[in-house]
């Protein structure tokens, strides 16, 4: 695979990378603040364009003369286009740089959502609707991508939580906005914020955003040379093991996310905006510790001790899970507290993950490795979802489960294959 130009993984440097360029992009501070606010903008476009439009399931149903389980898919193939929209903008950024691919996208997203506006049919829309996730997963894969370019080691971090402060709030802002649009418009109309928003970004990257990746340093192969470096990235036993992490990790996440609705309102007979609340406090989570990760945590642990720390957490925060619903039902009381730590865990592990990932890979590949986090996180979690209903009843037992399974399975790919050793000799 290609030579890393990094030091050691669990290096904890906070200097740029060196093949960094300080004086345009982030290398100012007013351009750096820019940059941060349009990357997590378009890193919440991918969470936004999920969960806004969730309020209107119902009224697509009644206006497309449909079934609720037919109205799902267009989450569904959403969900796909993301996945597979990462492995073409990944490597694309790569060859082109990071800027054309990410306005072309933009401007996909855009246009894909006008035509989710003007669906006539159900079909139309699942359509415009995979075609606009894979146009707005360019925001995911691009902005990991930039970090790499310009950082390494704990400052890689600090970029990372910067996007994630502000990305990490769509989940719990996306539903309650939904749903105050569906009072004043209809789901064409939550389609249409979409596109507004989709043009207020491309007019923003195309203003605060500088290309990261020099000419001179980009990889000038094509789809053959692309598919190469998937495979010897795929054959590096600490970068497949940090992406088997990753997608397990996200798994969990996406275990919680399917089910948890249904759980609570349907098992423990929470009302919606209870729902909201605590769906609320779990994000929050999240961005608080992801916080923590990267400004207070990494310049005083290593990596490798912050991951073990997270991914140990994780699984004890799953088997609470499983004791309180399985052995000892607490009710709402064993539920949520539990989900609360886990949700916790995964703001130290994710952005360790892809840091550590990215760290060990030249900036010419970045995007292609970031395709392959993004996409794996995101299989993951569509082949997880449909788990936690499994036999048509939702179960809080089945959830527990189901992210217990994820945060061992996690916790195993990690622990085998990203020994110490074989870290310090990927990054030599």
């Amino acid at each position: 695979m290609p030579g890393p130009t990094v030091g050691p993984a669990d290096d904890t440097s906070t200097a740029p990378a060196p093949a960094a360029d300080t004086t345009s992009g982030i290398g100012r501070a007013g351009a750096g603040r820019a940059m941060i606010a349009v990357l997590g903008g378009l890193t919440a476009l991918g969470p936004l364009t999920t969960d806004l439009y969730l309020p209107g399931l119902p009224a697509i149903a009644e206006e497309l003369t449909v079934g609720p389980a037919a109205v799902q898919l267009t989450l569904t193939f959403s969900m796909v286009g993301v996945a597979a929209g990462q492995l073409l903008f990944g490597p694309l950024s790569d060859r082109f740089g990071r800027r054309p691919p990410l306005l072309v996208g933009l401007l996909v997203y855009t246009v894909s959502s006008v035509v989710c506006v003007l669906a006539p049919n159900l079909s139309v829309l699942i359509a415009a609707r995979f075609v606009q996730g894979a146009a707005g997963s360019a925001g995911l894969v691009i902005g990991r991508a930039v970090a790499r370019d310009r950082f390494q080691g704990v400052a890689m971090l600090r970029f990372l939580a910067s996007i994630a402060l502000i990305s990490g709030l769509a989940p719990i802002l996306a539903p309650i906005i939904g749903a105050q649009l569906m009072r004043f418009t209809s789901w064409r109309g939550t389609f249409g914020a979409l596109t507004a928003l989709g043009l207020l970004l491309t007019l923003a990257a195309f203003g605060a955003l500088r290309e990261t990746l020099p000419p001179q340093t980009r990889d000038g192969g094509g789809v053959g040379a692309a598919l190469r470096t998937m495979g010897r990235l795929l054959r590096h036993r600490p970068f497949l093991g940090l992406a088997l992490t990753s997608s397990l990790s996200f798994g969990a996440l996406f275990g919680y996310i399917s089910g948890s609705s249904t759980v609570l309102q349907h098992v423990y007979q929470v009302s919606p905006q209870t729902y909201s609340l605590l769906f609320g406090l779990n994000s929050l989570s999240i961005v608080v510790m992801t916080q923590l990760n990267g400004r207070v945590l990494a310049p005083r642990f290593t990596a490798r001790a912050l991951m073990l720390g997270g991914l140990v957490t994780a699984v004890a925060a799953g088997v609470a899970l499983v004791l309180l619903t399985m052995v000892w039902d607490f009710g709402l009381a064993g539920f949520c507290p539990p989900l609360f730590v886990l949700m916790g865990s995964l703001g130290v592990v994710l952005p360790n993950t892809a840091a550590q990932a990215l760290g060990m890979v030249e900036p010419q590949v970045a995007g292609t490795a970031s395709a392959l986090l993004g996409t794996g996180n995101f299989l993951c979690g569509a082949l997880v979802a449909p788990l936690s209903s499994l036999g048509g009843r939702p179960s809080a037992v089945l959830l527990a489960v189901v992210v217990l399974g994820c945060g061992v399975l996690a916790t195993v790919a990690y622990a085998t294959m990203c020994r110490p050793g074989w870290l310090r000799a990927a990054a030599r």
